[in-house]
């Protein structure tokens, strides 16, 4: 760590950032979820847990004057201490290192098989390391279909992801009110086209995966492309039926970067 610049090695990739905050440390919350299931990332999460434990911020700051919802979805949250130790361990980490528990590991875990099988198959589409989509690009993917899909704890959740990784703090609202006229490049416009028809079940044509082609995609893109609109359109409907309310922090991460000389005491504890 130099002056403001932080770097963080998280297997082979390197992730850099410019400012220090609870904001950035977000990124490290989806890493987490495969590390559920595997022993070899679980290694590789350690050292998120030791960057965590001398960055994380002691407190987390709200700019919202709305309370907290009390009730998160309309199904019970089981007590940790009933609920499988590996999910309990992941959960409990995820708190600790990251400053909040994003509310989908709450609810979810109302049905531990299908909470494992989720992030399994949420891992391989958002944290690969292969193909042409970078994060943010993932991310983006996420809020055009759910905001098609009106999922609100998608389009909160997912925009504050992509805020982070872009570093762009308003190109994802641009996409949530209407992403035809926000300000994408020709590449990013392609693959939230291409999203979106898998997103309307349009008829899918080679005029399609030519258009990703045109921009520089291949069809093992379009794939990915397709499975991140189809497993969030499962994803959304789950949000939906439960009532999945987003936490509070999600509003505010990625826009707003920490002030130079503001302390780890300059803010209030309030960890949902």
């Amino acid at each position: 760590m130099t002056g403001d610049c932080f770097v963080i090695k998280w297997g082979c990739v390197t992730e850099s950032f410019t400012t220090i905050g609870p904001n950035e440390l977000f990124f490290g919350l989806t890493e987490m979820a495969c590390s559920i299931f595997s022993k070899s990332t679980r290694a590789l999460w350690k050292n998120y847990v030791k960057m965590s434990a001398v960055m994380k911020p002691e407190n987390t700051k709200h700019f919202s004057s709305d309370s907290p919802h009390d009730k998160i979805s309309r199904y019970p949250i089981p007590n940790r201490k009933d609920l499988p130790y590996d999910m309990v361990e992941a959960m409990e980490e995820v708190e600790t290192k990251g400053g909040f528990l994003p509310n989908v590991f709450k609810v979810l875990s109302h049905r531990p098989a299908e909470f494992r099988a989720f992030f399994a198959y949420y891992n391989e589409l958002m944290n690969k390391e292969t193909g042409n989509l970078t994060k943010a690009d993932r991310e983006l993917i996420v809020v055009a279909t759910s905001v098609y899909n009106k999922c609100l704890y998608c389009v909160i959740s997912h925009s504050a992801l992509h805020r982070i990784y872009s570093k762009k703090p308003t190109l994802s609202d641009e996409v949530i009110v209407n992403y035809q006229t926000a300000n994408l490049s020709p590449r990013e416009q392609a693959m939230l086209d291409f999203a979106m028809t898998v997103c309307r079940c349009d008829t899918v044509t080679e005029k399609h995966f030519q258009s990703l082609k045109d921009v520089g995609f291949d069809e093992e893109d379009a794939w990915d492309i397709a499975a991140i609109a189809a497993f969030f359109a499962m994803s959304n409907r789950l949000a939906h039926v439960t009532d999945m309310r987003p936490n509070l922090e999600f509003y505010n991460l990625g826009r707003v970067p920490r002030e130079k000389g503001k302390g780890k005491s300059d803010t209030n504890v309030n960890k949902v």
